[in-house]
């Protein structure tokens, strides 16, 4: 990487015990929100002490406190301006007021623009459907307060105003509500009811993927089997944190990899042990098998209780006939 693709910074007396977010912010032209940006998503790292540029560790917090002499590398991605042009695409909207919008999201549909995804996304949709969106949490996620995968499906939460953005984003943080997902997986496990309580960091190797490590920040998935369809199960999700594909790294660590999954789970082909239709239904999913069914929590602004159900989009209802055909 040249010069002008990263940005060194060097720690010193003044700047000790303050955020990490904030002193990166201090020390170059990036605004914080886009430091707390390329923390995510693991483009700054800590070099080891006196070592010249080798990586200490890239699974850096925005809070984390530097001290004197510590170094960060920040690498900047190749950006390219972003088209958020209104689009018309349909949404389907689950619970809706003047304060939020709860949608549906369908597989396939990125929540927000991203390099390689400049149109089509949940947020393009959004900017049509609630013209004022514009200057709640930034314009490339105008509302936005969580996300979910590309090929996740289900309800998601959208602010409307700027004070309800401030106060979902609270809930969030706090864990004050409940979020609630089904999995098919592959293989069955000895337990009815689990805790996955097993730390998550980017993967050393791989930077789009997540892996446990024990390094790794706090996630905490419960597990609930719901069937058990012979060498399938369907299992139900409640997250207490929300981690970067906590759920499909959870899963996967257990040994119940979500059948489809193209990250997570190694490449599967179902045989002729497995019988007509679950054989062809799971042989032709197109994504993973998690649907994000339940949100549930106390609207911030009415007090009112919200206990939204996201319908099962058509290919998993497929998949779970099909199951319930072959193995209730």
């Amino acid at each position: 990487m040249s010069d002008a693709e990263s940005l060194k910074v060097s720690i010193d007396r003044d700047q000790s015990g303050k955020r990490l977010d904030a002193v990166l912010a201090a020390s170059t032209a990036l605004s914080r929100n886009r430091i707390q940006q390329l923390l995510r998503e693991g483009y700054v790292s800590r070099l080891k002490p006196g070592s010249g540029d080798k990586v200490e560790t890239s699974d850096l917090q925005a809070s984390l406190k530097v001290i004197e002499g510590d170094r960060f590398l920040i690498q900047l991605p190749e950006s390219r301006p972003l088209c958020l042009d209104a689009e018309d695409i349909p949404l389907d909207t689950l619970f809706e007021d003047e304060h939020l919008i709860i949608i549906n999201k369908p597989a396939g549909m990125v929540v927000h623009p991203s390099h390689g995804h400049e149109r089509g996304t949940l947020v393009h949709a959004l900017l049509h459907h609630c013209p004022d969106l514009p200057g709640i949490n930034g314009i490339e996620r105008p509302g936005i307060v969580h996300r979910l995968d590309k090929d996740t499906s289900g309800s998601i939460v959208v602010a409307k105003t700027e004070a309800t953005h401030v106060a979902l984003s609270d809930m969030f943080a706090t864990h004050d509500l409940t979020r609630q997902y089904v999995a098919w997986c592959r293989g069955a496990p000895r337990w009815k009811n689990q805790r996955i309580e097993l730390p998550i960091a980017r993967h050393p190797q791989h930077r789009q993927k997540m892996a446990v490590h024990p390094q790794g920040k706090e996630a905490i998935t419960d597990a609930e089997v719901e069937c058990f369809f012979g060498p399938f199960s369907q299992i139900r999700l409640t997250l207490h944190t929300g981690r970067t594909h906590q759920i499909r790294v959870h899963l996967a660590h257990e040994r119940l990899p979500i059948l489809g999954d193209p990250v997570y789970a190694r490449s599967y082909h179902p045989g002729h042990d497995i019988p007509e239709p679950s054989r062809s239904v799971i042989a032709g999913l197109q994504r993973q098998a998690l649907h994000a069914e339940l949100l549930a929590f106390t609207h911030p602004l009415t007090g009112k209780d919200l206990h939204i159900m996201a319908p099962l989009p058509d290919d998993l209802q497929q998949l779970a006939r099909a199951l319930q055909q072959n193995y209730a």
